[in-house]
């Protein structure tokens, strides 16, 4: 698939090792230098990826990757974010903030290609239908979950009756649950799921992806009643008809 890629790096080597790998594949590259004109670039015409380094002078990419997160319009945006900072403190803080993959440098190229393409895919295939635009209600083959209900065809999330706004990542992990309610899925199986065999992500990925969705999807994050922990095994979307047990569940806090 081709497709338009917006890339916030102020390296000009690394961003032109980075335009010419993506030309290659044929892929539409706009270049820019700092935070702020890569913000002024992703609302000026939407992209299907943004790759976004952290250390830039003004606005840094933590600083822009929590703008887009928060904007209308722009936080369902592809994004992946490269820097040299390479603890896992690092990396659960650009996931915590909406990243969807988290690349640290150096890195090989062909790695980086491997990355964009599987966000490409998994964005591909949770893109609204053309003819699916945005309503009040959600609608068509609806996935449903207690109070959550996912709609693959139009991408949307409900809770409780308000619609809620998720990142690529968010939004598959919610997908992979709601398709079987009350199922508890390991770690390990729904990084499976969303990522693939990648050695470079770890099962904390799951769990900030997670502690995101719960302050989106739960009436009281620290005592979720939807998506919650079965402990010892993993993750589950409550389903109405097996409610939560007494001590059956471990409340994060």
């Amino acid at each position: 698939m081709c497709a338009h890629v917006v890339v916030a790096e102020d390296d000009a080597k690394q961003a032109d090792l980075i335009r010419r790998y993506l030309e290659h594949e044929s892929h539409g590259v706009t270049l820019v230098r700092d935070g702020r004109a890569a913000l002024d670039e992703i609302r000026r015409r939407l992209p299907d990826l943004l790759v976004l380094d952290v250390m830039m002078p003004g606005l840094d990419g933590l600083d822009v990757c929590r703008t887009v997160r928060s904007e209308a319009g722009l936080e369902g945006l592809p994004l992946l974010m490269l820097t040299a900072r390479s603890t896992e403190e690092d990396l659960l803080l650009g996931l915590d903030l909406g990243a969807d993959d988290y690349l640290t440098k150096p890195f090989s190229p062909r790695e980086l290609m491997a990355r964009i393409r599987s966000l490409l895919r998994r964005s591909a295939r949770t893109r609204p239908a053309a003819s699916g635009a945005a309503s009040g209600t959600p609608g068509g083959d609806l996935l449903t979950a207690g109070p959550v209900t996912v709609d693959p065809a139009r991408h949307e999330v409900w809770a409780h009756g308000t619609r809620i706004s998720c990142t690529p990542g968010e939004f598959r992990l919610l997908e992979v649950l709601a398709g079987r309610p009350g199922q508890v899925f390991s770690r390990s199986q729904i990084l499976e799921r969303l990522h693939g065999f990648d050695r470079y992500i770890t099962t904390r990925t799951v769990d900030v992806h997670v502690m995101n969705l719960r302050r989106k999807i739960e009436q009281d994050p620290r005592r979720p009643r939807c998506l919650v922990t079965v402990y010892g095994v993993g993750y589950k979307l409550s389903d109405d008809r097996h409610p939560p047990r007494a001590g059956g569940v471990r409340h994060e806090r």
